[in-house]
């Protein structure tokens, strides 16, 4: 029997089994198991606040890349991939990039604070969702979840666990993005 399907279809078949059989993109030789989306899909904006209580939005960010980290200081993998994102904005950050490491604490921004002390965190603002609405915005069904977000506000690609984000492979992948070729 022969298969056809179109781009589309493809594309969510890879994307479905991405997300729940571990197949994913394969990036330098590596696997990477992310969801990538082509083209790039859409996202709600997002409501959080920052370390002052002053209102944000995903769409504030417009005209950067951004990497969404979704994540909570009682969620072991969140806390033992932070100091990579630490790495990664103190790497990367800048007029062109960001990472938004977002909590999801119920506790509040006390919580976070002396989670980001504890570590040493030197390079990320501190966001907050203590809602969780975010959440359910954006999908995100278990923590960590991390998304890279296109300067038009898109999701390029999702990937779902803890990552090292200061390897090589996910620097290629970010900095791909931030020079408009991940498309």
């Amino acid at each position: 029997m022969t298969w056809t399907l179109s781009r589309r279809q493809f594309g969510a078949a890879v994307g479905a089994t991405a997300m729940f059989g571990g197949i994913g993109a394969a990036v330098a030789g590596k696997h990477l198991p992310y969801t990538v989306h082509s083209p790039p899909r859409p996202l709600t904006d997002i409501e959080f606040k920052d370390r002052e209580g002053k209102e944000l939005r995903l769409s504030h960010f417009k005209g950067k890349v951004v990497l969404v980290n979704v994540w909570a200081t009682w969620c072991p993998p969140c806390r033992r991939e932070m100091p990579t994102l630490d790495k990664l904005q103190g790497m990367l950050g800048g007029k062109d990039f960001e990472v938004i490491a977002l909590s999801i604490d119920r506790a509040g921004v006390p919580a976070v604070e002396a989670f980001f002390m504890e570590i040493g965190v030197k390079h990320l603002r501190l966001y907050i969702d203590q809602s969780m609405s975010a959440m359910r915005k954006l999908a995100v069904v278990g923590l960590p979840t991390t998304l890279l977000v296109d300067r038009e506000g898109r999701e390029l690609w999702r990937y779902a666990g803890a990552a090292e984000w200061d390897k090589d492979e996910w620097l290629g992948e970010v900095r791909k993005a931030i020079e408009g070729k991940s498309e």
